[in-house]
């Protein structure tokens, strides 16, 4: 692998502020698995053999492998020192020496396209959803989108109605992730900014119950997949005062 960002696999996507999205191309490759599985440590080894099935696996070994490589070149260490922990709701974070890592990161995948994100710090969600459609779709618009959002489906028929649940999905599941609660957050409470049901790209966004919060939702999908990302705003330290 390469100190550049740039793998066989996977390469930069968005620049997001001070956040980068990385491409992971998830389709079988015998000599990129091959590379992948190289780069994994012991515990990590063992995980995938506990895969059933070899779609499962091949994106857990290629998802994992680009993950070290870009952490270990954003924390400028070699692979082999990082190892990952995990927090509350079992979010994952990256562990240097046994020394928790100053860099946020979150990894999605669905079908062929893995999305890690990465960034210095602040809370950080990434959502993927491969474009195809989905079984119970009306079912899970009716319970998993507020009254307001569903208005949105009223006229939208076909691939349209299919592409627009995969976008306001993949929205709520990046913040949810960035929140970092897991199925404690039922997506029905809160409900995305207004101007990104109308196909705005970028919005800022509060959840109901922490208002003193903001987080920058962007939809960063094309015509192959559906994606999102969730990042906290940091405000900026207030200037000291001169003597």
């Amino acid at each position: 692998m390469t100190q550049s960002g740039t793998g066989s696999w996977w390469r930069p996507y968005r620049r997001l502020g001070d956040a980068t999205v990385f491409h992971v191309d998830l389709r079988p490759h015998a000599d990129h698995e091959a590379e992948a599985l190289a780069w994994l440590d012991e515990a990590e080894r063992i995980r995938l053999q506990q895969f059933r099935i070899p779609g499962p696996a091949r994106r857990f070994a290629l998802c994992r492998a680009a993950l070290r490589e870009v952490l270990a070149n954003r924390l400028a260490c070699r692979s082999e020192r990082i190892t990952f922990g995990a927090g509350d709701h079992r979010k994952p974070f990256a562990v240097v020496d046994d020394v928790p890592a100053a860099i946020s990161f979150n990894i999605s995948h669905s079908g062929d396209h893995g999305l890690i994100a990465v960034r210095p710090r602040g809370r950080l969600g990434v959502d993927v959803e491969q474009r195809q459609p989905r079984r119970h779709m009306d079912l899970l618009i009716e319970t998993v989108f507020t009254e307001t959002e569903q208005g949105a489906f009223t006229t939208a028929e076909g691939r349209d109605r299919t592409n627009l649940f995969l976008d306001f999905w993949t929205m709520k599941e990046a913040l949810i992730k960035a929140l970092g609660t897991g199925l404690y957050t039922d997506p029905a409470t809160f409900e995305i900014p207004p101007a990104m049901q109308g196909g705005m790209k970028r919005g800022t966004f509060r959840f109901p119950d922490l208002p003193t919060v903001t987080w920058q939702l962007d939809n960063i999908g094309n015509e192959t997949y559906a994606a999102a990302v969730a990042r906290e705003e940091i405000p900026e330290p207030a200037p000291t005062s001169q003597p």
